[in-house]
């Protein structure tokens, strides 16, 4: 017959009183520090969120208030009376459908030029194995740590003796492959798993069918990311256009805005116009933010997966 082992004296001393098989003790329930925490963290994002936010909830407020409401102290936030004279001002001031339409064909080939490109070099980084890759890549990532604007005098020079200032080559040339979106497209290229291309090459596919046709369709998140990306540096750049242009038919959306602040003939008493144009040079890339915002999220959220 067998017999059930006697509980040990010393170790039932040291049990809590209130310990049970299967139950935790006393003020170690699992969950409730983060139930705590989980508050005061949503509470310090929403601070942060709201001083990030202020200044442009003022900017799209501002473009529908009256000239004494902009003059007001203390501050008025939400207009008493919404209109609509501040966009009309400015459209009777400022050509708006030239330099929007300037802006739009610099950043729409600025960001399909980098599409294009950046995908066919992160490719080659990537899959083609060739002499002085690793060197090549290398290189890539030495471009990053320049600063932009110490650029500016080499690539002015360059574009003056090509005859490409005051054109809209000269606007767009200079930001037709970035270093960025070579390194972003390789590192989502390293994830396509190299059987598959080598089974498109068994049947016949030539590199570039299998860049289009296969790799292109695998990579979307990454592709849309640096699309939005790019379009938002492009769309903002001020100080490149405002360098490479001298002729007004070919300012963009910034240049033109600021011409226009600068000019005490003309900007004198303009604040709603100028909150008017600031508000119009912000909402196509809201716009186009929020049309691919779900690829964004995807591509920002599988960047720190690929090997």
């Amino acid at each position: 017959m067998s017999t059930a082992p006697l509980p040990d004296p010393a170790r039932s001393a040291t049990r809590p009183a209130d310990a049970r098989p299967g139950k935790e003790p006393a003020g170690r329930r699992p969950g409730t520090g983060s139930r705590l925490r989980r508050p005061a963290v949503y509470a310090l994002l929403s601070g942060g969120l709201l001083v990030m936010a202020a200044p442009f909830v003022w900017m799209a407020l501002s473009a529908f208030k009256t000239k004494p409401e902009l003059a007001a102290s203390p501050p008025v936030w939400i207009p008493t009376e919404w209109t609509l004279a501040n966009f009309q001002e400015l459209l009777d001031k400022l050509d708006m459908p030239l330099y929007f339409l300037n802006s739009t064909v610099v950043a729409t080939l600025v960001t399909v030029s980098n599409l294009l490109f950046c995908s066919m070099l992160g490719y080659a980084l990537a899959k083609l194995d060739f002499a002085g890759r690793g060197k090549l890549f290398g290189l890539v990532l030495g471009t990053l740590m320049v600063p932009g604007n110490l650029m500016l005098l080499p690539l002015f020079v360059l574009m003056s003796r090509m005859g490409l200032i005051d054109t809209y080559a000269g606007l767009v040339l200079p930001f037709a492959a970035g270093a960025f979106g070579v390194f972003l497209m390789r590192q989502f290229m390293l994830s396509v798993p190299d059987e598959l291309l080598a089974a498109a090459r068994l049947d016949g596919a030539g590199e570039w069918y299998i860049f289009w046709r296969i790799v292109l369709p695998l990579v979307k998140p990454a592709l849309a990311t640096l699309a939005i990306l790019t379009f938002l540096q492009s769309w903002n750049n001020f100080v490149w256009p405002l360098v490479a242009t001298n002729n007004p038919d070919l300012y963009t959306l910034p240049v033109a805005l600021a011409t226009f602040a600068t000019d005490p003939n003309r900007a004198n008493g303009a604040n709603g116009v100028l909150m008017a144009g600031s508000f119009l040079i912000v909402l196509p890339v809201l716009l186009v933010f929020v049309a691919m915002q779900r690829h964004f999220t995807q591509g920002l959220a599988t960047a720190g997966m690929k090997g």
